[in-house]
């Protein structure tokens, strides 16, 4: 062992059993050959520890005039495995992972057994000046000592402690090192994230500032670089990375960050000078820092060197990094493999090559517990199942323990986590549980602990993103139980603690689930579906935690289908609710409790969307208009004359415009309709066609000022220009919106886009593409061009002589802002052009249908509810047909779907009409239609035609003596029959 600095040898010869001393004038080092080799050797102002490799610990104590060393017999059982001083006290930890606590002021030699770590594994050890920190072998950190300077970490405010007190606010973080200074600490997470706390005035927590932390904080700045170790001094502090490049922060007044300077360091900042050499080790004395570069044998040291620590044989302070000559001896074996510094000390220890390889675990720090294959086996073929059953508590209880396991190590991967990647293997983890599930006592004592123990204990805000791994990790212990047939109320806890998250935790947690695979995420949402069979409660935490995973799945790249979302079990609710409304309707006006309740019920489900499939999102939007016609007039489908529309089939545009804006309109009643001289009473077939000529009548020539039809794409959208009165923009969206509530179809062609905006979303680039095929082009185009051609293009920021930006005639389209233009040309044509339309239009829509459940919708489905589809598939009209005085194998009725079947579309489009009042078909096509045949038995039925009631569906046919009769009376029908007698 090399020794420089102050106090030499002193101290070691007192602690040493025999040490051979060799001056070296030239550099003022001293040699010592040790009987026994050097574990770890630890220097404060009053106290110096040495553990042995034999496990003993040898301590001495400097006399009050500091002149001299005494040795204090501390241990004789060679059980130690570390040891750490500060200023004037020495910790020592056992082999069984007890703390013993000694300081120079003790009248006794004898270490005493700290309180509140009594057993508990204690896995490292670190001492500041006045204050010490420890490492639980579950991942907890206890500190205890002064807090002047915050350097506990237990929050603004609180007292100095010897009793050793939890770091609540690192609960959760997996660690693999902890570390302490004068008065300041960090502690190292397995993927490299740092956190530190304490004082801060010469900026040695790296933070930017320097103010003092009370409480641990991630020092963002080290996020990806791989730290492997810390190493602090007095005031300064200095950060090895896996690559060997080492940063410093802090106090540079002696020199000690070696930039080359004396200035302080507020964020740590790379040693310039060591680099290309691959440092493996650190060691920060009280103002200097040494590093190894073991693969040269060569020592770097800088900062203060007035009592000769820096190895150069003078008293002079460097401020940059320079080799310690240690002089080469001749048959000298080993190499230097370690190198600790003390308070004003530093020492470099040798080791012969045989040795080190008969000690592999020699220079290990000792970590936290991971799960892993092997742990499982051991689990499994356990003889013991009380020591089995203590090792899962004690495992399954700590959530860093959880978050330190199945870390994704191949080329160093966990290394990347951030609030972005995970850092986790989760196919390891879905190995590990399925072989826990080998054994159903194991898997059964794992779930229980897992959910008494662990997941209460979770933080709603976790110090770091590897505290978020556990909701990662969890589910595939889900995926084992549920195959089981269990683990539901175990799913039921963990979507409360992913409910309890803090928002900017959440975000987090959703990002990962926006990346991790598709069977791992698949998974994630099959356990929270699961949970919807527990109880209602249980239902609508499964369906908070759905909809979250259903958004995350739209920006997927693999997504999921719908379906795996969906929920058979609130058809239970919908039913309820049906059959409330349908008795409160037998019953006239008795009690309306049980509809008000099952609508309560129903109500707070539709906040989540993603558990409806499209026919429970109808059948939700039906009860839902029924409930409110419940609540506001007590019975429903009475008829008022006062919410009664009276038009003229040639005026009926201009009459619908003047019944609106009458204002006498109650929408929350249904809508009845009354063409003017004909004899027909509506029961909703008479308001389809009111509809569907409105329909025409809006996107026909007379209306071109108010909606603008894009003849590539036959779609229709708001006029551009500015008009003088935004009214009638309201009375469409009205007439849209009545047409919802009454559930009614319109075949008005207006894009996706209209229907995004409607439910808050942004067009984009695609729905311009949709709408304008050819400027989409255009645009796709423009994102392509080079330079040249877009110099060539001469394409300002603006759009039909509107700037787009200000002054944007005299900015050009480039290459690095052309994205800006696409971006802001497509909001131009779907927002900015027509503010104050589409703002009249949704005012209309919103108030003509009162019933909010139509934003459960999708916009595509709220599309096809409002307009209809266009997808015919004759042959299911055929299937849900009934007849009525007539059989599916009769003539007349064989000739009837012939003769439709042959039809034109046209003409087979007006035949829907004729019978259903409009063209287009619900969702899920023909196959939702009522239809019922009835087959008229008349005298002399070639003289009569086809009769329909729109209302319900049924057409009246008479008994025609040919298909060709039956052709040319069925033709006549829905070509000139155009007024409602019989309905």
């Amino acid at each position: 062992m090399y020794c420089w600095g102050e106090a030499k040898l002193q101290e070691l010869n007192i602690l040493a059993k025999k040490v051979m001393c060799h001056n070296f004038d030239a550099v003022g080092l001293q040699k010592a050959v040790l009987t026994t080799a050097i574990r770890h050797l630890c220097i404060g102002d009053e106290v110096t520890a040495i553990l042995w490799e034999n496990g003993f610990a040898s301590v001495a104590i400097r006399n009050q005039n500091g002149s001299m060393w005494k040795k204090i017999s501390l241990t004789r059982n060679g059980n130690i495995v570390a040891v750490c001083v500060g200023a004037t006290h020495a910790i020592l930890l056992t082999k069984e992972g007890a703390l013993l606590h000694w300081s120079s002021s003790d009248v006794s030699s004898i270490p005493k057994c700290l309180a509140n770590v009594q057993n508990r594994q204690v896995v490292q050890i670190a001492c500041g000046d006045n204050h010490s920190v420890a490492l639980i072998k579950d991942g907890q950190v206890f500190t205890w000592g002064q807090n002047s300077n915050g350097q506990l970490g237990l929050g603004k405010g609180e007292p100095s402690t010897m009793s050793p007190q939890p770091l609540k606010s690192l609960a959760g973080i997996p660690l693999s090192q902890i570390s302490a200074g004068g008065d300041h600490c960090f502690a190292l997470s397995l993927s490299g994230a740092v956190f530190g706390w304490g004082k801060n005035r010469a900026g040695q927590l790296g933070l930017g500032d320097l103010s003092d932390r009370p409480e641990p904080v991630d020092v963002s700045c080290l996020s990806l670089k791989k730290t492997i170790f810390i190493s602090c001094g007095a005031e300064h502090t200095a950060i090895l990375v896996k690559d060997g490049v080492v940063f410093t922060c802090g106090s540079g007044h002696y020199g000690q960050l070696g930039h080359n300077s004396f200035r302080d360091e507020l964020r740590p900042r790379l040693v310039a000078e060591l680099w290309g050499s691959k440092v493996s080790q650190i060691a920060c004395g009280r103002y200097h820092t040494l590093a190894l570069v073991e693969s040269q044998g060569t020592i770097y040291a800088f900062g203060c060197g007035e009592q000769g620590q820096l190895g150069s044989g003078q008293t002079d302070n460097h401020a940059v990094p320079l080799p310690v000559d240690i002089p080469q001896e001749q048959n000298s074996e080993g190499a230097i493999k370690r190198i600790f510094a003390g308070a004003n000390q530093s020492f470099a220890v040798k080791y012969q090559e045989d040795w080190v390889a008969s000690h592999p675990n020699f220079d290990q720090i000792k970590m936290t517990w991971e799960l892993n294959f092997e742990i499982a086996d051991r689990w499994i073929s356990s003889n013991s199942w009380t020591k089995t059953k203590r090792n899962i508590t004690k495992i399954f209880s700590s959530v860093s323990c959880v978050n330190g396991s199945f870390l994704e190590k191949s080329s160093d991967k966990h290394y990347s986590t951030s609030e972005y990647q995970c850092g986790l293997d989760l196919s390891m983890a879905r190995q590990f549980f399925e072989k826990l599930s080998q054994s159903e006592k194991v898997l059964k004592e794992v779930e229980s602990v897992v959910r008494l123990r662990l997941l209460p204990s979770l933080s709603p805000s976790p110090a770091g993103v590897e505290g978020l791994r556990v909701y990662l990790i969890l589910p595939e212990l889900l995926r084992v139980l549920l195959k089981q047939h269990r683990g539901t109320d175990l799913a039921v806890s963990l979507a409360e603690a992913i409910l309890r998250l803090r928002p900017d935790s959440l975000r987090i947690l959703e990002s990962y689930w926006s990346r991790i695979g598709y069977s791992f995420f698949r998974t994630v949402v099959k356990n929270f579906h699961s949970v919807s069979k527990n109880s209602q409660q249980s239902l609508k935490k499964a369906a908070e935690i759905l909809q979250k995973l259903y958004a995350v799945n739209s920006i997927r790249h693999s997504r999921l289908n719908d379906s795996h979302f969906h929920m058979k079990e609130i058809n239970n609710f919908l039913f309820e609710f049906e059959s409330a409304c349908q008795e409160y309707l037998i019953f006239w006006g008795g009690e309306s409790s049980k509809v008000l309740q099952s609508f309560t019920r129903v109500q707070y489900l539709t906040a989540f969307p993603c558990i409806f499939d499209m026919e429970a999102k109808q059948k939700v939007f039906q009860l839902n208009v029924t409930s409110k016609s419940v609540q506001f007039i007590g019975l429903l489908f009475i008829q008022t004359n006062h919410n009664t529309l009276h038009v003229q089939r040639q005026t009926l545009l201009k009459d619908t415009f003047e019944y609106l804006q009458r204002n006498i309109h109650d929408f929350h009643m249904p809508l009845k309709v009354k063409f003017m001289e004909e004899n027909g009473i509506d029961d909703g077939g008479i308001s389809q066609e009111f509809f569907r000529l409105l329909s025409k009548a809006l996107i026909s020539e007379d209306c071109n000022l108010l909606l603008e039809i894009f003849e590539e794409s036959e779609l229709v959208w708001f006029m551009s220009d500015e008009c003088e009165s935004v009214d009638v923009y309201m009375d469409i969206g009205t007439i849209f919106g009545m047409a919802l509530y009454n559930q009614c179809l319109v075949n008005i062609p207006f894009p996706s886009a209209l229907f995004k905006k409607l439910l808050g979303k942004r067009p984009t680039l695609r729905d311009l593409e949709e709408l304008a095929p050819c400027q989409a082009r255009c645009l796709k185009a423009l994102l392509d061009y080079e330079d040249e051609e877009l110099e060539l293009l001469e394409q300002d920021f603006r759009v039909k002589g509107q700037d787009l930006i200000p002054n944007g005639g005299e900015v050009f389209v480039t290459k690095g802002n052309r994205q800006k233009f696409v971006d802001l040309y497509v909001d131009f044509v779907f927002n900015k052009s027509m503010a104050r339309q589409f703002e009249a239009f949704a005012e209309g829509f919103g108030r003509a249908c009162p019933e909010q459940t139509w934003r459960m919708f999708s916009p595509d489905e709220l599309r096809m509810l409002i307009c209809g589809e266009a997808k015919y598939e004759w042959e299911d009209l055929r299937k849900v047909a009934k007849y009525e005085r007539c059989e599916s194998s009769d003539l007349l009725i064989l000739n009837f779907w012939r003769v439709l079947f042959e039809l034109s579309k046209e003409d087979q489009l007006k035949f829907l009409s004729f019978i259903y009042g409009t063209d287009r078909i619900p969702i899920g096509g023909l196959a939702k239609r009522d239809m019922k045949i009835v087959r008229l038995n008349m005298d002399n039925p070639d003289e009569y035609f086809p009769l329909a009631n729109a209302c319900y569906g049924i057409l009246q046919l008479p008994n025609y003596s040919s298909v060709d009769i039956l052709r040319d009376k069925l033709t006549h029908a829905i070509n000139y029959c155009d007024v409602f007698g019989m309905t």
